[in-house]
């Protein structure tokens, strides 16, 4: 397969910055971009949340609607998640289906949540075997300039830690908030120019190679980890990411509690 000319110069861009510790956006290599978070943006939603990661821009809706539990599982309700970029958040997106691209978005984003155990889905059940509350988390990305696996997961855990059960709505009690017992953040790395960086751009992430994805909980446990893309990293490389990840989770919780 032929490199296109733009990336290939790119990469050798990255690579020569990479060189003298520098950065596309003169940022260094473990710093994030200016960040807003902001929640109950969506008035029609039972929680939401707006995430901005320099000009990466993503909003998260959370919606209820009662299921009827799994027959191996009659006392838990459920979580879902699902990622949607259309192409208004950039020319490399298209129109149609879900991409595989953003599959793997929401599926990432569902991981650190649901093994951080932060919801409790037994206290989802309504009535044992008949009737329970089904957790919808809805990301959708308006511009993406770069890591929206981060703004979609801090969006995400935003908007569930805001929401509210509409029991009253559906005439099965009152309503009251959905109770998160941690708070799962996720930090993402890319290699750009032959060494790992934090919260990359749009352009680091075109020119750059593997990622790793890593969800802590409040005592630094993880929940997740997802690496994506060719490519390997050393133990001392790890060591490194998840030393910084450790302290920028921290950061991020403080942030949003």
């Amino acid at each position: 397969m032929t490199i296109p000319i733009v990336p290939k110069l790119l990469r050798a861009h990255l690579g020569e910055l990479a060189a003298n510790d520098a950065r596309i956006d003169g940022r260094d290599r473990w710093e994030g971009r200016e960040l807003e978070v902001e929640h109950s943006v969506l008035p029609r939603a039972e929680g939401s949340a707006r995430v901005r990661m320099g000009d990466t821009i993503v909003f998260a809706g959370v919606k209820f609607q009662i299921m009827q539990p799994y027959p191996d599982r009659p006392n838990q309700g459920g979580l879902m998640c699902s990622a949607e970029v259309r192409p208004i958040a950039g020319r490399h997106w298209e129109a149609g289906p879900p991409s595989p691209e953003s599959i793997e978005l929401g599926r990432v984003v569902d991981r650190g949540i649901r093994e951080s155990g932060c919801i409790d889905v037994d206290s989802l059940c309504i009535i044992p075997g008949e009737k329970a509350w089904q957790v919808i988390l809805d990301l959708f990305a308006i511009s993406d300039d770069g890591n929206l696996f981060d703004a979609f997961a801090l969006a995400g855990i935003t908007a569930l830690r805001n929401a509210t059960i509409p029991a009253e709505r559906f005439e099965v009690g009152e309503d009251e908030p959905l109770m998160l017992s941690k708070t799962p953040i996720m930090c993402s790395y890319h290699r750009v120019g032959g060494r790992f960086i934090y919260d990359a751009s749009g352009r680091e992430e075109l020119g750059g190679d593997e990622r790793i994805h890593i969800t802590l909980g409040d005592d630094d446990n993880v929940h997740s980890l997802q690496k994506g893309l060719k490519g390997i990293f050393t133990a001392d490389e790890f060591e490194e990411i998840m030393s910084h990840a450790c302290d920028r989770t921290k950061e991020l919780r403080k942030l949003i509690s």
